[in-house]
């Protein structure tokens, strides 16, 4: 059974625009010209424009608050004056010889801190106690403060990111690695980094660079697994790979990214890419590339994405292997469209997804983690607004907002290496693929953040998508789901709430990684995952961690054995990629992947 009409349209080169759409580009970018000066002459115009978060807000409320509470304020004073005292004479101590403890805990697992100077210097062990000391007051602070909810988390944000600023790592005057670089280079880090500095503020918004343009290139360096375009629609490109085996498995494996990034985090590097390890295994592997979107596509919707995405994606694979069913596996925002997609289709009676991995991947919005600071009605209203003009989200907004819930590792490690020493960046592929920003339609962009991360519709089997409701619990297909204990895009707990609600068998599986690397996790000495497989999965996460067995290997090693026994007989590999009415159309990894 066909959904969706599917056609092979003439490829372009992914910018050029038909006239018609060019004039409505045109007429789009005036009437935003128009709006934009009416905000103007409005005040909160002008807000929306300063302060698109509403921080300003939050510490409204936090400053009325601690206002009519004076002895908090006073006590945090009074606290903090005292600790410094007994800081200072505990650094005096020390630079007479002595080993004095200072007031403040410093913890004894942090990368930035393995100088001896930091310990053995008095200077630096008072300016390391002066700021733990800070950082124990403005905390006490704040969580004196009675705010609201919204209010609550833009504050706790905005005060981790004051802490983490005034970090002293961050400063010359309180980082040994800055004299020592000046003795050792004579200078030259000075003006290095004076000239990386200017660099940055002028090419790069003002953040500082994590990689450096051309260390990799996609298509040479990443994304290089063979195989070749045979599909393309206005939003994706569809790539089949060729195979590696004599014999594949008769069920294919469909691949479906998020959109937010480029495609080939899943296709990184070799022996760090997830779709080698599986044509490795013996799959026929396919994978959605989607277009980095302009203004012509500013009306595409979440029903648009689900259409001409993973259903259409899933007609051509069917239509070139023959088989009636897919197994689906599907990453971040392209894990939560693939379970949308699976919902669908068994609204609609079709049973074509044989299998459903998700990784890292929200379907539960209730506890987003660190972007709950982002997603708030007042914020997405004023993001719908700063979107009307182009009818997009810039990628580097999108860049910006998540390198700063990782600001000490993606920013300030940064601010250190390439202004203060005048280092450039070390290569890393994994930083190359998230510089590789993309941008978000305006309409998608904004029923997104509604409909799942302020109204929580999908868990609560409410959300409608191309004029079917999605209900999680009629999924009967079993399902792999794979977190990160580390993830502070989809934090795990979170990511349990929503797998607990699929209604078929799941095997719910925990990674010791982040959000990124939970998915480039190729087998390694220091991986392990715990693991637990039930059609009722216990009703928390604390629970099933309890229960849960471990496994000192990566999570590809367990998920390779589960997609096996899901992916039917061994047959014959495929002489050639694509088919009678999907011939290839150029060599992976594709136009649409290489457009800026």
């Amino acid at each position: 059974m066909s959904t969706t009409p599917v056609s092979q349209t003439e490829p372009d080169d992914g910018a050029a625009v038909p006239s018609d759409q060019a004039v409505e580009v045109l007429r789009r970018q005036a009437a935003g010209l128009v709006r934009d000066l009416r905000e103007l002459a409005d005040p909160s115009g002008w807000q929306a424009k300063v302060d698109p978060v509403g921080f300003g807000g939050a510490l409204g409320e936090t400053a009325k608050s601690l206002a009519g509470s004076p002895g908090a304020v006073l006590r945090a004073g009074v606290g903090f004056g005292v600790d410094s005292v007994k800081a200072v004479a505990a650094a005096a101590s020390r630079a007479a010889g002595g080993t004095a403890n200072g007031p403040a805990s410093l913890p004894e697992k942090d990368k930035r801190y393995t100088d001896p100077a930091w310990e053995g210097n008095a200077w630096y062990y008072l300016a390391r106690q002066e700021h733990s000391l800070l950082a124990d007051r403005l905390t006490e602070l704040s969580q004196a403060a009675r705010v609201s909810p919204t209010a609550r988390r833009k504050l706790d944000w905005l005060v981790g990111q004051v802490i983490e600023a005034f970090a002293p790592p961050n400063g010359v005057v309180t980082n040994p690695a800055w004299p020592k670089k000046v003795v050792e280079t004579g200078g030259l880090n000075v003006v290095r980094g004076a000239r990386n500095l200017l660099r940055d503020t002028v090419q790069n918004r003002g953040m500082p660079r994590q990689v450096t343009p051309g260390e990799f290139v996609v298509g040479k360096d990443l994304a290089v697994t063979p195989g070749h375009v045979v599909y393309r629609n206005r939003l994706i490109e569809i790539i089949q790979y060729e195979p590696q085996t004599e014999k594949v498995h008769e069920i294919p494996l469909l691949m479906s990214p998020p959109w937010i990034n480029k495609y080939y985090i899943m296709d990184l590097a070799p022996e760090k890419s997830l779709v080698e390890w599986a044509v490795r295994h013996g799959h026929t592997v396919f994978m959605i590339s989607y277009r980095n979107p302009d203004s012509a596509l500013a009306d595409v919707t979440m029903s648009d994405y689900l259409r001409e995405g993973p259903i259409t994606a899933l007609d051509v694979v069917r239509e070139i292997t023959g088989r009636k069913t897919v197994n689906l596996a599907g990453l971040c925002l392209g894990g939560t469209l693939s379970a949308a997609t699976t919902a669908w289709l068994h609204a609609k009676g079709d049973d074509r997804v044989n299998s459903l991995t998700l990784m890292n991947t929200l379907l539960d919005f209730t506890g987003p983690g660190q972007l709950g600071v982002f997603t708030d009605e007042q914020t997405v209203n004023r993001l719908e607004r700063s979107m009307r003009k182009d009818g997009y989200l810039p990628s580097s907004s999108m860049k910006t907002t998540f390198d700063l819930l990782r600001a000490t590792d993606l920013v300030w490690n940064y601010v250190v290496n390439d202004w203060m020493l005048g280092e450039d960046p070390k290569p890393f592929d994994m930083l190359s693929w998230n510089a590789d920003s993309t941008r978000m339609p305006a309409a998608m962009q904004t029923e997104y953040l509604r409909t799942l991360y302020l109204e929580n519709q999908f868990a609560e089997g409410k959300l409608e998508l191309a004029g079917e409701r999605l209900d999680l619990g009629q999924v009967r297909t079993d399902s792999y789901v794979i977190t990160a204990e580390s993830d502070h895009i989809a934090p795990w707990k979170s990511v349990y709430k929503g797998a607990a609600k699929i209604g078929g068998t799941v095997r719910f599986v925990l990674s010791n990684s982040g959000h990124i690397a939970g998915v480039v996790n190729p087998p390694s000495p220091k991986s392990r995952h715990w693991f637990g497989e039930s059609a009722d999965l216990p009703g928390s996460a604390d629970d099933w961690r309890d229960d849960a067995g471990e496994h000192k290997a990566s999570w590809w090693e367990d998920w390779a054995p589960w997609i096996a026994e899901r992916a039917g007989k061994q047959v014959p590999a495929p002489e050639r990629v694509g088919s009678e009415t999907y011939p290839p159309l150029e060599p992976s990894p594709g136009r649409y992947v290489l457009t800026g």
